[in-house]
């Protein structure tokens, strides 16, 4: 698919402003996350795709047909979300690959039962606030950070499948990354999203061999529709494919991981073999919550997607069926609910295997009717929302600081549903535009410690997402399933999008379960949300329009991008499938 128009990257501007009589909580956040992660690159309106077998709906055609065919096949969703994730790799580099981590979740639907699966990178051993800052103590800009080796966490995606792949997989391992070769071989067409990403990126050009896949001769990016073929990404998925995981974790590959970290020009890494070889990928309960007469489910912490459910638990308080999607009315109440969550988000969400958080009591039926009642159903704020103290017997609420990771992934979302209504929501990051810039073997590296707090502690208290060594750093992926009242699967949905995946999900939700748009249409909204930093509305959509009438209701406003990636999978009544994808990516739903 061709956009319609391709919109230029704004050149990076970070303004750091310290209030020092103002308090923590009311403290704007750097700017740079009011930064998409992946530019705009136009939009493409895109209709429902109906099935009655199976779907995937994927961030690219070549991804979302390999998963439709892994299914084709014989393959469960679990078989085809890892098939579609390894064309990705190839097809949307910028986003996610092995080199990098995700979350899962899976539904097994004969014994209904959800699992959460975590690939999220963890920092090496060696780690420590050098990241931040230089030699001479002086904090480093968020991009001095990002490019490099010392960014660079251990890699978790290829443990996380081969975790899942042993409970859920149909197909042989080897079988699920036959797409992805054949394509890397042959080469596939360069997308007008892929050409003007590589055309905006600073730094990548730096990095020879990614200059040499990606560029031609003088620098310029491979134009649109030429092919590009990445044999090197190839061989390693060939052995990986015959060998399992550990090719990847031990051996010659690692060997060639480690040292492109610890040599990289200026910003050389810590990572050990060690650090790869020990690497695990944990199973964690889901985190769920009511929301009307349905059940949310999503991905605990690391990742904060609790805090979407806390907004969904804020609105169950307020009629919103009764207001039209794009209604002032509408806009306020979800940007007032969403700006409460995100005001516990920076104090008390982290890697639970490091931080003790109040995740119970964030979403405790109590404490949200609280939270609730700071809602003005008119007026809005233009001041930050303070954090509440969400009820725990370890008084977490006195313990943590306030986090300033500045978190800008650049993720992808796989949503599969399989003939036997098995499901998966997974999403997949290596944080930045392109990650770290680091590229070994046709794959690029994550960036993910960057995803941790820039500062270990605030006025003395320790920030729960703080460094440290074999820690995760917070994730604001949000992978979720949706069930009916009577236990029957719903949705499917996910998004990337950085800190605004949580609203970009909650959005999509809401349009299906209190608008009874159909999961196309609820993916095609307008976005609008609320970040504890002011209400953000979409440019160059209808939500643009209501820019001074939320100004005159009290909201701090600005109307900017607002790149999402949805893709979602929606169960209808009659047992059929309805497939969306967002028309801001080159996404699409396949299926039968």
């Amino acid at each position: 698919m061709t956009p319609k128009r391709i919109g230029r990257i704004p050149g990076l501007l970070v303004v750091m402003l310290v209030l020092t009589i103002v308090p923590a909580w009311a403290q704007p956040r750097p700017t740079f996350e009011s930064i998409a992660p992946e530019a705009a690159t136009g939009r493409t309106e895109k209709t429902a795709v109906r099935a009655s077998q199976y779907l995937a709906a994927a961030a690219n055609p070549h991804a979302a047909e390999a998963g439709a065919q892994i299914m084709a096949s014989g393959g469960s969703a679990v078989d085809a979300a890892i098939a579609t994730a390894l064309v990705l790799n190839l097809v949307e580099p910028q986003s996610a690959g092995i080199g990098g981590g995700g979350f899962m979740l899976v539904w097994d639907n004969a014994r209904r039962r959800l699992r959460a699966f975590d690939g999220r990178e963890t920092a090496p051993a060696g780690v420590n606030l050098r990241l931040f800052y230089d030699a001479a103590g002086k904090k480093r800009s968020f991009m001095d950070a990002v490019v490099g080796g010392a960014s660079v966490g251990v890699p978790g995606m290829l443990r996380m499948f081969e975790l899942v792949h042993a409970e859920y997989g149909k197909l042989p391992w080897a079988d699920l990354f036959q797409p992805a070769i054949r394509l890397a071989e042959a080469g596939f067409a360069v997308s007008p999203r892929l050409h003007e990403l590589l055309n905006q990126d600073r730094y990548l050009r730096d990095i020879p061999p990614a200059r040499a896949l990606f560029y031609t001769a003088d620098g310029a990016p491979k134009p649109v529709g030429s092919l590009l073929a990445n044999p090197a990404f190839a061989a390693v998925l060939r052995r990986i494919a015959s060998e399992g995981a550990d090719a990847f974790y031990r051996g010659a590959i690692a060997a060639d991981i480690v040292a492109t970290i610890n040599t990289a020009a200026g910003n050389p890494g810590m990572m050990t073999l060690d650090d790869l070889a020990g690497y695990r990928a944990q199973e964690r309960d889901p985190v769920c919550a009511p929301y009307r007469v349905y059940k949310v489910c999503t991905m605990p912490p690391p990742s904060s997607a609790v805090n979407m459910l806390q907004a969904l638990g804020i609105l169950s308080h307020f009629d919103l069926a009764r207001h039209p999607p794009l209604s002032p009315e509408a806009v306020h109440l979800i940007a007032q609910a969403e700006r409460l969550g995100y005001a516990d988000r920076d104090y008390y969400v982290a890697d639970p295997d490091h931080v003790q958080m109040p995740l119970g009591g964030m979403t405790d039926r109590g404490y949200l009717a609280g939270r609730a009642r700071l809602v003005d159903p008119v007026q809005g704020s233009s001041q930050p929302a303070q954090p509440g103290e969400p009820p725990t017997k370890h008084g977490a609420a006195q313990s943590f600081g306030r986090d300033s990771a500045l978190e800008l992934p650049s993720t992808t979302h796989v949503s599969t549903v399989d003939t036997q209504r098995n499901a998966v929501a997974m999403t997949v990051t290596i944080e930045n535009v392109f990650g770290s810039k680091q590229m070994i073997h046709g794959f690029l590296l994550n960036n993910q410690l960057t995803d941790f707090s820039s500062e270990a502690e605030e006025n003395g208290r320790p920030v729960a997402n703080r460094i440290a060594p074999g820690k995760r750093p917070r994730s604001s992926m949000a992978p979720t399933v949706v069930f009916n009242g009577d236990g029957s699967l719903r949705l499917v949905v996910g998004s990337p999008g950085g800190s605004r995946i949580l609203g970009y999900v909650a959005q999509a939700i809401i349009g299906v379960l209190d608008w009874k748009l159909d999961i196309q249409q609820a993916i095609s909204l307008p976005h609008y949300l609320d970040r504890n930093t002011g209400l953000e509305l979409e440019k160059d959509t209808p939500a643009a329009g209501l820019a001074e009438t939320m100004r005159a209701r009290g909201h701090k406003v600005s109307v900017i991008e607002l790149n999402s990636g949805l893709q979602g999978i929606e169960l209808v009544p009659d047992g059929g499938l309805i497939g969306g994808a967002d028309p801001r990516r080159e996404g699409v739903a396949r299926g039968r």
